[in-house]
């Protein structure tokens, strides 16, 4: 029963969520370390739109997409399972040594990431708290 509750989505959505955050803190300190290199390209980490991309689809309607019960339903377009990937931007130059680190970007983004990686593990935390009452019964 403990490893029907570890796989069910609600962990595996939490997992991915705070390994996406631990990830882009290392870009974020990479591109942080790199600011005053020539030629240095930022990177970022995309997640959320895969995620929102595998709940929903692409209709972006806030519909959960179809589940195939039976070999003989309609098939569907299957998302893959959205995992966090590093994306160079060669797009933009932020200086003449064609380096494109925005130090005022970049701590920012790693303030939002830092609450947002906080929230992620305090959810975390309440949903095992409430599992653990649960399976003892409802005590405290």
């Amino acid at each position: 029963m403990l490893d029907q509750i570890m796989r069910a989505p609600t962990f595996d959505y939490m997992e991915r969520g705070l390994s996406a955050a631990n990830l882009r803190h290392e870009v974020i300190s990479d591109n942080l370390a790199n600011v005053n290199t020539p030629n240095f390209k930022r990177s970022e980490v995309v997640f959320e739109e895969l995620l929102a991309k595998e709940l929903y689809g692409d209709d972006d309607k806030g519909k959960l997409q179809m589940v195939r019960t039976h070999d003989r339903h309609l098939p569907f377009k299957k998302f893959e399972r959205a995992a966090a990937r590093v994306e160079r931007d060669d797009t933009t130059v932020m200086r003449v040594d064609n380096n494109n680190v925005d130090i005022d970007m970049e701590m920012a983004s790693l303030a939002k990431n830092q609450l947002w990686y906080n929230a992620m593990a305090r959810s975390l935390g309440g949903h095992i708290s409430k599992l653990k009452s649960v399976m003892q019964g409802g005590e405290s």
